[in-house]
């Protein structure tokens, strides 16, 4: 070519790559901006003087509208200092659950962005175990609770309140407990046949779930009381104790959150011939206590309902009561054997008329009485919210004053909720 027309060419290539360096440093520049469109954080402040470590609620409809994110599109929630994913959860009822933390007088801030988030470990599991006559058993890393169905009622055994199984694990555990159960069973069934009762005997010491393999057990007497937490409405001084449960639906299964609601066969009360129990029961990642929320449907009028725990001896020095709260440290059901306590309670974050001792004239057995609140008045459909737990003197409460002390720091933090803003 001639000289001018290299003169030329050499021009044009210059402009081309100052065109394209201005378009990459204009990018570069406004990367920043740009990923700051594309991310939702969600800042969490604790006021208070005492750490925080819970789960966090908020709209998942307001993170997806800031995020422009469709209705099946992923996202990922991380920490803003190392941007490390942390576990999630959406509920039934539209709520996205952060598993948050948060220093006294602090805040916290996670960052909430679209991408496929990593492997989440599930900390709650509940399902209905028909091996074990329509037991539903859920768990989270701190404790596991049972309630009877209707295959249990059909035999005529009065299981009406809510069961407690011990851990001293984070691991879910719940499922191998009931798979070793009936496996132990089968084969001990076989060996009784057989006349090898020793034989029998050590398979039920190495698989029943009445004791402890180094993980938790079944330690809590039940029978024809409230068990933990369960509901009763009042005739008088009389609890009408609950059967088991009609039908159920599990409305959260983890990795968080556990939630379930359960109906129950119609009633007689009173001159009401056919009143209908409705629960809500839920269970988060980290907590000692469930959430219950209870309503009634038939009511003609309004009716005392009491919640509370069995006392199992008539000796109640284990016994604590605040104006919203009670405790209870029980004995468990094989005193000489298991030489350990659990620790139960039921607090009152709503207002409750009454704490009270309801001990029978004559102890039935195992079972003393009941500590129970009462609130009085409950009205038709009326729903009613409280919340029941359990800890083991063998995992993470060491005596009764320390499980007063974490009772009453929740019950605490229920009256005084994480502040939690999204921008």
């Amino acid at each position: 070519h001639p000289p001018h027309s290299i003169n030329n060419s050499k021009k044009q290539a210059i402009m081309q790559l100052q065109r394209i360096f201005t378009v990459v440093a204009l990018g570069v520049f406004l990367l920043p901006v740009t990923l700051k469109a594309q991310q939702v954080r969600i800042i969490v402040s604790n006021s208070g003087n005492v750490q925080r470590q819970e789960l966090i609620e908020v709209d998942i409809k307001d993170i997806r509208q800031k995020l422009k994110l469709g209705e099946n599109e992923s996202f990922v929630v991380k920490n803003s200092k190392t941007l490390q994913q942390v576990d999630y959860q959406i509920t039934h009822d539209g709520k996205l659950l952060v598993d948050a933390g948060a220093r006294p007088r602090t805040q916290a801030v996670f960052i909430v962005e679209k991408g496929e988030p990593e492997k989440m470990k599930h900390w709650t599991y509940g399902a209905q175990y028909k091996i074990r006559k329509d037991d539903i058993t859920w768990e989270n890393d701190r404790g596991a609770y049972r309630i009877y169905g209707p295959a249990l009622q059909k035999t005529g055994e009065k299981s009406f309140g809510i069961d407690i199984w011990t851990k001293n694990t984070p691991d879910l555990v719940v499922p191998n407990r009931y798979r070793m159960e009936l496996e132990g069973n089968i084969i001990e069934d076989s060996l009784r046949r057989l006349g090898l009762n020793d034989q029998a005997k050590a398979i039920d010491r190495a698989t029943s779930f009445h004791l402890d393999h180094g993980y938790g057990m079944d330690a809590y007497g039940v029978g024809p009381t409230l068990g933990c937490g369960a509901p009763a409405l009042m005739l008088g001084d009389s609890l009408l104790l609950p059967y088991c449960y009609k039908e159920y639906r599990i409305l959260d299964n983890g990795p968080l959150r556990f939630t379930m609601q359960l109906t129950f066969n119609p009633v007689r009360v009173g001159k009401d011939k056919a009143v209908v129990e409705h629960r809500i029961i839920s269970l988060d990642k980290g907590a000692n206590y469930n959430r219950m929320t209870v309503w009634y449907e038939g009511l003609s009028q309004p009716r005392n309902l009491a919640t509370g725990v069995v006392l199992h001896t008539e000796d109640t020095t284990g016994v604590v009561l605040g104006s919203d709260f009670l405790l209870y440290a029980d004995p468990t059901d094989d005193m000489r054997d298991n030489t350990s306590q659990l620790y139960v309670g039921v607090l009152f974050p709503k207002p409750i008329n009454e704490i009270k001792k309801l001990m029978y004239p004559k102890p039935q057995g195992f079972n003393a009485g009941h500590l129970v609140g009462i609130v009085r008045g409950l009205r038709n459909n009326e729903r009613y919210t409280y919340y029941f737990g359990s800890a083991w003197s063998r995992y993470d409460v060491k005596s009764l004053n320390e499980w007063r002390v974490r009772s009453e720091e929740f019950l605490l933090s229920l009256k005084n909720p994480l502040k939690v803003e999204i921008k």
